[in-house]
């Protein structure tokens, strides 16, 4: 999926033969306009991408609270376009702006809570997530960050403003033939629930994974009711090979910390048959699991096979604990970002993140277009 250049020749060897009738072919099936680039068919596409959650989808909302989790200052955004931090948790663009690549429909997604923005520049989409938010309401409440259910609030409050701008029935149509990606959990499990525990009081593990699939199958309906009805849901990553919590909980080694890692794997064997149950019961729905942990664990063990060289720090700092407040322009970064998987201790760079999405869109897309 997404865009490839293909180099449509007119002379006649018998390589270049071959690549002329390809082009041909592909420009009348409509797949490739003239200048060679490769695109989705009518009926391979998506109006829009909206992202609810946190960090991993945050464009920049946290600028605007009064919240420690927020990156709008360099190095943050050192590889975006003019090097200008935006709010991104990453050195450069992060998976909203891969996934709206890749489907032929913007190359950036923007924030709303951006005071510079209008809502003719939030047709193609737009990220309600707030950094450091989860599922668990308690999450977001120990960071002061916008809650899930704010989050709900601002997209209802989106959804009039596009019907006052392009109309009901247009506005419809771009509401259900969207992709909205929703991505939390992560703080859940590696903050509220291990490293400050004030949920590990109250609830093992298994009980806990129980409340945060309710809370997401909740949220899902939610968002349904207010007109999404491709919704693909991202798994918990391998929270216990995190830099941060590597550093935290992983010994004198900092090894990946299992307890974590199969928590994560708890909450995602639960919520994968919990939405497929919501897309049997939501008419028109399709709520889709999207599996991140194995294929950010397998980058992580073999960084080498996919072009990395680092996987057990960030680039910002030592690597070992930097992130938001404590990567900033005096922690330092690394010599060549590209080598890393991650950004800061927490936070996957920019590299990192376009090879995942790219996996996650050639293994899912069907499933919505």
């Amino acid at each position: 999926m997404g865009f490839v250049q293909v180099p449509c020749s007119w002379k006649f060897g018998s390589r270049m033969m071959v690549w002329w009738l390809l082009c041909v072919f592909m420009i009348m099936a409509g797949l490739m306009s003239c200048d060679g680039t490769v695109r989705l068919s009518p009926n391979m596409t998506a109006a829009g991408i909206f992202a609810f959650g946190d960090s991993i989808v945050d464009q920049g909302n946290n600028n605007v609270m009064r919240t420690i989790v927020k990156c709008n200052f360099p190095p943050y955004g050192k590889d975006f376009q003019g090097g200008v931090p935006t709010g991104r948790f990453s050195n450069g663009r992060t998976p909203p702006d891969f996934v709206a690549e890749a489907l032929g429909i913007a190359t950036m997604i923007p924030a709303y809570l951006d005071p510079s923005l209008t809502i003719k520049d939030f047709t193609k989409g737009v990220s309600f997530a707030s950094g450091g938010c989860g599922y668990d309401p308690q999450t977001a409440q120990l960071v002061s960050v916008t809650s899930l259910t704010d989050q709900l609030e601002q997209f209802k409050d989106y959804v009039w403003k596009l019907k006052g701008a392009v109309g009901e029935e247009a506005a419809n149509n771009i509401l259900n033939s969207s992709i909205h990606l929703v991505v939390a959990g992560s703080d859940d499990l590696a903050n509220t629930y291990f490293t400050i525990g004030i949920r590990r009081r109250q609830y093992d593990v298994t009980s806990y994974a129980d409340l945060v699939v309710s809370s997401a199958s909740t949220f899902i309906q939610q968002l349904y009711l207010v007109g999404a009805r491709k919704i693909a849901v991202f798994g918990v990553p391998p929270i216990g090979c995190l830099p941060a919590q590597r550093t935290l909980a992983g010994g004198s080694t900092r090894a990946c910390v299992e307890e974590y890692n199969k928590a994560a794997q708890i909450v995602n064997a639960k919520l994968a048959p919990a939405l497929d149950s919501l897309t049997q019961s939501l008419p028109q729905s399709r709520v889709v699991y999207i599996d991140v942990y194995n294929p950010l664990l397998d980058l992580i063990q073999h960084p080498q096979k996919y072009g990395f060289e680092v996987s057990d720090i960030g680039c910002c700092g030592t690597g070992k604990i930097e992130a938001v407040v404590l990567c900033n322009q005096y922690s330092g970064t690394c010599a060549d970002d590209s080598k890393y998987i991650f950004w800061d201790s927490y936070h996957p760079t920019e590299k990192a993140y376009k090879f995942l999405v790219d996996q996650i869109v050639q293994k899912y897309a069907n499933k919505f277009l």
